[in-house]
């Protein structure tokens, strides 16, 4: 194998690789066999159907196909290992000359990681904030236990502040129903205000089974741009009236949340609990600052492939955000904000650009600082993910465990890093 290297813009390569006629007669011959052993001919055992009979099953051109795949597939990597190059993103492969008894020639152009220059990672100026519990929020924690712990009691009287009702919504502009604007039984929490504002003021009083309609100007800003600063009209029917009876927060209370011993030992926990939380968010804000820091001292040019992949992934993130907050479709969503997904996917350039940085800063830092992971390692925090599962085999059956692995290595690695890092910092 021969393999001639040509450095591109951008962060790219050209290998152009080229295999002998000998070594394409022995893919060849591998090939016809790897055929073989997959296929099916009526009168042929498997691994048993011969030469012949595939040769004019395919033709000669079609199993040098196959062929070329097999020798791409296994000379690639071995070219990036001879010329010590490592590739990103998936690469653009051209083949130049495929035929039997003749040499194989293709190109392959790869996007590199790039060389790193790292600035100054071992004097990194960094001011931590305390981490305190204030006393509203640990008193927030139990009121929304207490929420939890409600009952919703049917009532027939009329509507009251902090009730929970169910109506049918009907949504009217010019006394035409607006698309999607229909609602049934839908619950509505009273005085909460996840609804339009003035919406749930206009249920207090009402009855079950009574009708009524009302007309609402909605904000400006609204991010229903089809209502935005439009007045729009209500008609609604009241089909239920529940009470919520909040349980008193006492030593009682306390018990039946577990065991705790009193309220207070329950606040004690809550308090534990959300310092852990707090001390989390202010490491992952330290580490953000701390691997911000190294990158604007540090420079490196970023392969286009990661960054349009970085990209990808912010709109992926977008999309379940827009899905599961705004409960749209993108398309929907597009139309209100009235740009392309074109345009938003651009707008993640700078973002893209950082954290792609971050990521190859972060992985210098590892390799000047001589990081590894052991296989030990690797195997041990694989085995906690995989305890998770109830059913371990059949877990096993279904995900992939060289992904699986090569995720928590990379966790590892990275936790490893920041942690020297963090050392470095006191």
């Amino acid at each position: 194998m021969q393999v001639t290297k040509n450095k591109l813009p951008k962060g790219q390569a050209e290998l152009q690789i080229e295999l002998s006629s000998e070594e394409v007669g022995d893919y060849f011959k591998k090939t016809i066999q790897k055929i073989s052993q997959e296929t099916r001919v009526d009168g042929f055992r498997p691994g048993k159907v011969s030469e012949e009979v595939i040769r004019k099953k395919l033709g000669e051109d079609g199993i040098m196909a196959q062929a070329a795949e097999l020798m791409i597939q296994d000379t690639l990597y071995q070219a990036l290992e001879q010329e010590d190059l490592i590739m990103v993103a998936s690469p653009k492969i051209s083949v130049i000359k495929q035929a039997l008894n003749n040499p194989f020639i293709y190109k392959a152009t790869i996007s590199l990681l790039p060389k790193v220059k790292l600035g100054d990672y071992q004097n990194i100026k960094l001011k931590k904030k305390p981490v305190k519990v204030e006393d509203e929020r640990v008193k927030k924690a139990v009121e929304d236990l207490r929420k939890f712990r409600r009952k919703e009691v049917l009532v027939n009287r009329e509507v009251r502040k902090g009730d929970k009702v169910e109506v049918n919504v009907d949504i009217y502009q010019n006394k035409i129903p607006i698309e999607g604007g229909m609602a049934k039984n839908q619950p509505i929490e009273i005085g909460v205000g996840h609804f339009i504002p003035g919406f749930e003021d206009k249920l207090v009083g009402m009855k079950k089974g009574e009708e009524k309609e009302f007309g609402i100007l909605f904000p400006e800003d609204y991010s229903n741009k089809l209502l935005a600063g439009k007045k729009t009209f209500f008609r609604v029917k009241m089909k239920s009236i529940q009470k919520m009876e909040l349980p008193e927060i006492n030593d009682e209370f306390a018990h039946t949340l577990g065991k705790f011993e009193n309220l207070n030992s329950l606040k004690e926990s809550l308090s534990q609990g959300i310092k852990k939380e707090k001390e989390l968010e202010e490491s992952q804000r330290t580490r953000n600052e701390i691997l911000e820091q190294i990158a604007q001292n540090s420079e490196c040019e970023l392969p286009e492939s990661l960054v349009e992949l970085e990209k990808n992934h912010l709109l992926d993130d977008l999309k379940q955000r827009v899905s599961q907050g705004l409960q749209i479709s993108f398309e929907e969503y597009l139309i209100q904000i009235k740009k392309s997904e074109e345009e938003i996917k651009n707008s993640f350039l700078e973002s893209a650009q950082r954290r792609v940085k971050n990521f190859l800063v972060l992985r210098e830092v590892g390799k000047a600082e001589n990081i590894v992971v052991s296989e030990e390692e690797i195997k041990e925090e694989t085995n906690k993910i995989l305890k998770k599962y109830s059913d371990l085999e059949d877990t096993e059956k279904k995900i992939d465990l060289d992904r699986l692995k090569d995720y928590t290595e990379s966790v590892i690695y990275n936790e490893k890093v920041f942690e020297r890092l963090e050392n470095f910092s006191k």
